[in-house]
């Protein structure tokens, strides 16, 4: 029943770095449009990267611009999000998620969960001084 793993997450000051990995066992993930998702205490899931499998074109929310870089590495069927200079607000679940729907654009951080077909268990970062 899990379709993805999520890894690479763990506590953080602010200011530093961290790369999660999302692996898929059962399928080629290149085949999909990639979402990057975190969850906070009390909030709701919000999209916060994607990669398109089309014209493998990136997308991200205004917060995370700058700091945050996904990619696909195509030999190890994984996707990576690369995150840099974080900050407390970044502390989340975070989740990838894989979508046979057009769901990644430039409008990813109004991007609806349901549209994403294939998930993981998600990933904890925690950034605190």
């Amino acid at each position: 029943q899990v379709q993805l793993v999520e890894s690479g997450g763990g506590l953080v000051q602010p200011g530093g770095s961290l790369r999660l990995s999302c692996a898929a066992p059962a399928f080629t993930l290149s085949w999909y449009a990639i979402g990057w998702f975190r969850q906070a205490p009390g909030k709701e899931r919000e999209a916060v990267s994607c990669i398109r499998n089309s014209d493998d074109s990136k997308y991200y929310v205004d917060s995370v611009k700058g700091r945050f870089t996904v990619s696909r590495h195509i030999g190890n069927n994984t996707i990576y999000l690369q995150m840099n200079s974080l900050k407390p607000d970044d502390t989340a679940t975070y989740y990838c998620a894989a979508s046979g729907k057009p769901f990644c654009g430039k409008k990813i951080g109004a991007a609806d969960p349901s549209l994403l077909d294939y998930w993981g268990l998600g990933t904890q970062v925690t950034v605190s001084s």
